[in-house]
């Protein structure tokens, strides 16, 4: 709504987001965008300055697996680009702020002192109510998704071999909800909101009924745009068009 008078955004996409078209919005109603990138993307062509910082190959760092593991990376290429948390640590520097970010040690010292330093009181754990199951009319299903290991992620940028690797983007659902829809296995399926609509080949599988699952964001199916929906949305089921092609990725020869 405009009320945001700076913004800095770091590795971050529109479309990672649950709303990209709010997060859209947002960035174009900032009084002042900076971003942290290392490649041109949605939030570079909004941005009103971009500070180039080093790829993972020219710093040091962490990746933390999707099982919460940490590893560790040592800098593999000699560079003077500069790492996110020192561009922050300089920026915040310059507004009078002491970060203490200046090294990786640093970084990782703060992280501790959050987690296994942490010797202060403890938040409650929170008290909440189950979310009761949503209503499912005939021809709906509630969305699953997640991202597949590899989709359309920009990190694949320049590495077309890899994103050849990727499973084909498909959808789905329980023999049961694909006979109510009136989709064969291996048929196009359109799965749709009000926002719009995505068409992938109906895969039946061994999952509940009256659900239907889509990969995240992968060729042809990137869920939070094209449908403006997250994981729990009830979202329309129908036969898509037999003309309609699978999505694909072209990988050279």
């Amino acid at each position: 709504d405009g009320t945001l008078g700076g913004l800095v955004v770091g590795g971050v996409e529109p479309r990672d987001l649950p709303d990209p078209a709010a997060a859209r919005a947002a960035l174009a109603a900032a009084g002042f965008v900076v971003s942290l990138e290392v490649r041109a993307s949605e939030v570079t062509a909004l941005a009103d300055v971009v500070l180039p910082v080093a790829p993972p190959v020219e710093r040091p760092g962490t990746f933390v697996s999707w099982e919460g593991r940490v590893r560790p990376f040592p800098q593999a290429l000699t560079s003077t680009a500069m790492a996110d948390h020192r561009v922050l640590d300089a920026l915040a520097d310059t507004m009078g702020v002491t970060l203490g970010l200046r090294t990786v040690q640093a970084v990782h010292a703060d992280a501790d002192a959050l987690t296994t330093g942490w010797d202060g009181a403890r938040v409650a754990a929170p008290d909440v109510a189950a979310v009761e199951p949503p209503e499912v009319p005939e021809g709906h299903a509630v969305l699953a998704t997640w991202h597949l290991l590899l989709d359309g992620g920009r990190l694949q940028d320049g590495e077309p071999y890899l994103a050849g690797t990727a499973k084909r983007p498909v959808a789905r659902l329980s023999a049961a909800t694909a006979a109510a829809a009136g989709v064969l296995d291996g048929a196009p399926l359109t799965v749709s909101t009000a926002a719009g609509s995505i068409t992938l080949p109906a895969v039946v599988t061994d999952i509940a009924d009256h659900v239907v699952w889509l990969p995240t964001a992968s060729a042809g199916s990137q869920v939070r745009d094209a449908l403006g929906a997250v994981a729990g949305a009830v979202v329309r089921l129908a036969a898509g068009d037999a003309d309609t092609p699978a999505p694909t990725e072209e990988v050279p020869a």
